[in-house]
């Protein structure tokens, strides 16, 4: 068993108007998020957010510490949200089973000292990862689809009809500052967020997934007058500073998972831009 991780710094708006295209994918893209048998994990200076995947093929694989952490066991000072993209999957927290199917969630809270992620009857799970600090200690809780909080938004017309789940969402699950959802596009939609926003009070990562074979999704970030562009695949994740929009424009439809964390759990908490104002 594997667990590896890196370090992302946060970057400033003006120096990021420098950035070519190689630069850019460096410090923003995550890709290689699902290696078999292995943890990956991205260490964001953005509010400390954790970006991360795990494919158990063979083995259990533990989630422990990382040295940025300064901690006995990962969930001593941080809370965490993890959506399975793959088959179903086992997610066992201090003891405790849980079965999480495809496009299922299950928060930890703060304390949990082992945290063991396999596979189940043989199928193949992908879980996707996000973490963030912990002040308060929260009950553990597996939120399905059935059990999202449902909106529908957009229209056929706009490009941009889909279905956000939100998953790991105040209204549902007891968190500190992580937020978790799934967001659907609707066959013929190919607009995420839009029209886009910033939020100066969280940073936001973004994961696309069920990009199909051979089509990929247009991710737009930046500030509002200063945009800049990244070019993504299935399976890869987007980190998105407080300061930059974050919208995604795909060759086809496709589904993406948003997480978030930082001075609030106030869902709508945006400042939205038209885009006729974008430049």
């Amino acid at each position: 068993m594997a667990l590896k991780y890196e370090v992302r710094y946060a970057t400033h708006p003006a120096d990021v108007k420098n950035y070519d295209t190689e630069k850019l994918r460096k410090e923003f893209l995550i890709d290689n998020l699902f290696n078999p048998d292995c943890i990956t994990l991205v260490y964001s200076h953005y509010d400390r957010f954790i970006v991360g995947g795990a494919a158990p093929v063979n083995e259990s694989l533990e989630l422990g510490p990382v040295d940025p952490l300064k901690s006995e066991y990962f969930l001593e000072r941080r809370e965490l949200g993890l959506i399975n993209v793959g088959g179903t999957g086992i997610v066992t927290a201090d003891g405790e089973q849980f079965e999480i199917g495809f496009k299922e969630s299950l928060y930890l809270g703060k304390g949990i000292k082992s945290v063991m992620l396999s596979t189940s009857r043989k199928e193949q799970p992908l879980f996707y990862l996000n973490s963030a600090p912990a002040h308060s200690s929260f009950p553990l809780k597996k939120v399905t689809r059935e059990e999202a909080e449902i909106v529908e938004m957009g229209s056929p017309e706009g490009s941009n009809h889909r279905i956000i789940n939100k998953l790991i969402v105040h209204s549902i699950v007891d968190t500190c500052q992580l937020q978790m959802g799934m967001t659907e596009l609707k066959k013929g939609s190919i607009w995420n967020t839009m029209p886009p926003h910033v939020h100066d009070r969280r940073t936001e990562a973004y994961f696309y997934f069920e990009v199909p074979d051979k089509q990929a999704v247009c991710h737009f970030m930046g500030q509002p007058s200063e945009t800049r562009h990244i070019w993504m695949k299935n399976n890869e994740a987007v980190l998105s500073p407080d300061w930059s929009i974050h919208a995604g424009a795909g060759t086809s439809n496709y589904s993406f998972i948003w997480g978030m964390a930082g001075e609030n759990l106030d869902y709508g908490d945006m400042d939205t831009c038209t885009p006729d104002d974008l430049r």
